[in-house]
């Protein structure tokens, strides 16, 4: 990870709200970064902060999906994903895709407000950060 990070924000519909307020509580620490939302909250962070946002479409129309290819690609640094765990989403399963592959690809991830802020606010988000990637693929040849 480079020092500039690129940072994937969503939230579902009932967190969206808390979200914004996050995201505006520490628009100084973001605009120093490059960002990316889902289609409606990518806005709504836009518009708020008055900061670019590279936007996907919306969670339930790919969004969430695409958010997991850019992580599986090496486009994204680390995720904050403001989900609702009280709503069945109707796209559960790619919500369930997009959280293993911040895991599998070892991005930090961050669900709710408490993390978020020690995850924005620590040291190593203003300097380069390599990640370490386990290769999954060795990993399933070997016997445990």
């Amino acid at each position: 990870m480079d020092k500039k990070k690129r940072i994937g924000l969503i939230a579902h519909d009932y967190r969206k709200l808390d979200l914004l307020d996050w995201a505006e509580f520490n628009s100084d620490l973001l605009k120093k970064h490059e960002l990316f939302g889902t289609g409606t909250t990518g806005g709504l962070i836009a518009k708020k902060l008055d900061l670019p946002v590279h936007r996907f479409k919306s969670g339930p129309l790919g969004g969430d999906l695409q958010i997991g290819a850019a992580i599986a690609e090496g486009k994204l640094d680390l995720l904050i994903f403001f989900w609702d765990p009280l709503q069945a989403q109707p796209h559960d399963v790619d919500v369930k895709a997009l959280l293993r592959m911040a895991i599998v690809y070892n991005i930090p991830l961050a669900c709710d407000r408490s993390s978020a802020d020690f995850l924005i606010t620590s040291p190593l988000m203003d300097e380069p950060y390599e990640r370490y990637l386990v290769d999954y693929g060795e990993r399933l040849k070997e016997e445990i």
